[in-house]
């Protein structure tokens, strides 16, 4: 299952230091619940990602009310990515 979405880059309140997220829409989040998928940690999904010209291998959580595709600093670094900035995310669901 392929997807586009525009997020706002927040940042995990947890951890100030390190983990920057972009959060699926609330709506696209309960359609990827609804999917048959193998059951993994933390309600998680192995996806591939794109942001740019910047692709990489990792995986969504859902948190409260939608699903977060944490944002690697290799990745933000690479497109120039801040808090709060809006990204454009290509998304794979690799487990549907």
């Amino acid at each position: 299952m392929r997807i586009e979405f525009e997020s706002e880059v927040t940042r995990w309140s947890a951890r100030v230091d390190s983990w920057f997220f972009a959060t699926l829409p609330e709506d696209l989040s309960l359609e990827i619940r609804e999917l048959p998928a193998p059951p993994r940690g933390f309600g998680s999904l192995r996806v591939r990602a794109r942001i740019g010209l910047t692709g990489w291998d990792t995986s969504i959580f859902f948190s409260g009310t939608a699903f977060v595709l944490p944002l690697k600093k290799q990745v933000r670094d690479a497109q120039g990515i801040e808090e709060g900035g809006v990204v454009l995310v290509d998304l794979d669901i690799l487990e549907v």
